[in-house]
């Protein structure tokens, strides 16, 4: 069993474990800390480092699963991060920061990866899009098993505001909101995304899903959506996967 070291970088809280390359499996707890005050490049080094040690078994490569769109490594946007990130080598920052190969992508694309080949979207063909509600909206959308990155529509306008401006489970908690009266901003958002895109099955995945059972009743039954079956270690055993994925090419 080779074990491979997944991160996860939250708003609130850096999360970290070792995962199973093989199986997808999480072997284990997972370890968190807190986001560093400003999510700075220098504070997350460090909070990076200290998460590393850890898991001293975990000597391979290291996926890391950011808040950002990242394309050949590099970091282009910082909506609830540093704008330092922005045009950063983030790749090259892991690598430095650990002392081995890293590899970054966008968080709810790692979740995706996560639940595709291991969870909720497992054999699902066609089109299946993540919706992770945390401090923002993160979306991830796969044909057919094959991510297509960096779709960012937690930014899409859903009549007068940001997807995740309405309905982000920051949102939620910052109005204070009750089950249905976040529901219907969460229906009003799923409802655009399909009428944009057409996907087969939407995947529930951040921290409200581990509340699923509260408030699935109220989600629009006219389409097919279903909680996060790894639910808040998603984007951690996406991370690795990707980690141990790219550094076989």
């Amino acid at each position: 069993m080779s074990l491979l070291l997944g991160i996860d970088y939250g708003g609130s809280f850096i999360k970290a474990g070792a995962v199973d390359s093989v199986t997808g499996q999480l072997v284990g707890e997972l370890v968190a800390v807190p986001t560093p005050l400003g999510a700075t490049l220098e504070g997350s080094r460090v909070a990076v480092q200290a998460l590393a040690l850890q898991f001293p078994d975990c000597t391979g490569p290291v996926g890391l699963a950011f808040p950002s769109v990242v394309r050949h490594g590099v970091t282009h946007t910082a909506a609830h991060i540093s704008p330092d990130w922005i045009d950063a080598n983030a790749v090259l920052w892991l690598s430095e920061a650990l002392g081995r190969p890293g590899y970054v992508l966008n968080d709810a694309d790692a979740a995706g990866l996560a639940e595709v080949r291991f969870g909720a979207g497992r054999g699902q063909l066609g089109k299946v899009m993540m919706v992770t509600f945390g401090t923002g909206i993160g979306t991830a959308l796969f044909l057919d098993g094959v991510l297509w990155p960096n779709t960012e529509l937690g930014h899409l306008h859903v009549g007068a505001e940001e997807a995740e401006i309405q309905a982000s489970a920051r949102t939620r908690a910052q109005l204070n909101l009750d089950w249905p009266a976040w529901c219907a901003r969460v229906n009003a958002v799923l409802l655009e995304y399909h009428r944009l895109l057409w996907p087969d099955l939407f995947i529930v995945g951040g921290g409200v899903s581990e509340r699923w059972e509260e408030f699935q009743g109220l989600l629009t039954p006219n389409l097919k959506v279903v909680p996060a079956s790894l639910r808040q270690s998603a984007g951690v055993v996406g991370a690795a996967l990707y980690a141990f994925e790219q550094s076989a090419h």
